[in-house]
C-alpha cells in the first residue's frame, strides 16, 4: 500500500483481549448486586447499538443494562447497582495482546500511529500500561463527550486523531474489530478501513470494510 501516512488502531478486541471470563464477570456482577441475571454478554454487546452517548463509564454500563433489560422484558433492571457491581468486577489490567497485534504495531511504526478507542482515558490507560504500549502511539484519542469527543462511529474521534497527526483521511488507514463503530466511522470520513472480525461478535452490518483480515498477523503484508 502506497502513500500511507498514518495507521489508526482500535484497542479493545482489536489490539488486546481481556483475560477475564466475560460471562463469569457478568454473573459475578449480578450476584454482587443481588439481582437475578437477565442477560448474557452477547445481550450487552447487542444493546450498545441502541444506547445514547454516555459521559462516564458508569453511565455507559447503566445504559447497557437498562437496554438489555428492556429487550428481556424485565421492568426492575437495577441498572445503576449492576453498573457499579460490574465496574468492581472488571480488572482493566487483565489484558493480553490479540494474536498478531505486536507485529501489526511494529509494521505500522513506519508511519504515524494513532489510537482511537471507545473507552475513556482512565480505563484505557491501564490497559496500555499493562501491555507496555503507552508510548507506541503518536496520538491517543479517548472518548470524552464533555470535551467534544463522542464515541465511534461519530467522525469526531477520527478527525481529532488525523488533526493531531497532520494527516488527510485519504492517507490514513483505520484498523478495528467493529463494523458498526470502526468500519462505519472510518468509511464515513473517507478513511480506508481494515476489519479484523472477532469471535462471538455480531457481523451483520451494511457497512463494508475496505479490507478484511482473519488475523492481525496478516496486517504487515497489507502495508
Amino acid at each position: 500500500m502506497t502513500d500511507l501516512d498514518a495507521v489508526l488502531f482500535d484497542l479493545d478486541s482489536t489490539l488486546c483481549v481481556s483475560e477475564q471470563d466475560e460471562e463469569a464477570v457478568l454473573a459475578d456482577a449480578f450476584d454482587r448486586a443481588s439481582v437475578e441475571q437477565y442477560c448474557t454478554v452477547t445481550d450487552i454487546i447487542d444493546a450498545v447499538d441502541g444506547i445514547p452517548t454516555a459521559e462516564t463509564s458508569h453511565e455507559f454500563y447503566e445504559l447497557c443494562f437498562a437496554a438489555a433489560a428492556r429487550e428481556a422484558g424485565v421492568e426492575d433492571h437495577h441498572a445503576s447497582a449492576l453498573a457499579a457491581a460490574y465496574e468492581e468486577c472488571v480488572d482493566h489490567s487483565a489484558v493480553s495482546f490479540r494474536p498478531g497485534a505486536e507485529d501489526a504495531l511494529a509494521a505500522a511504526n513506519e508511519t504515524n500511529v494513532g489510537l482511537v478507542t471507545n473507552g475513556d482515558e482512565a480505563t484505557q490507560t491501564v490497559k496500555l500500561d499493562a501491555l507496555g504500549i503507552a508510548d507506541t502511539f503518536d496520538t491517543l484519542v479517548f472518548v470524552d463527550p464533555r470535551n467534544g469527543v463522542p464515541p465511534k462511529p461519530d467522525a469526531a474521534p477520527f478527525e481529532k486523531a488525523l488533526t493531531d497527526l497532520g494527516v488527510a483521511p485519504d492517507d490514513a488507514l483505520h484498523v478495528g474489530d467493529s463494523l458498526r463503530a470502526d468500519v462505519a466511522g472510518a468509511n464515513a470520513l473517507g478513511i480506508d478501513s481494515v476489519w479484523i472480525p472477532h469471535e462471538n461478535r455480531r457481523t451483520e452490518s451494511p457497512h463494508e470494510p475496505t479490507h478484511t483480515l482473519t488475523s492481525l498477523a496478516e496486517f504487515p503484508e497489507l502495508l
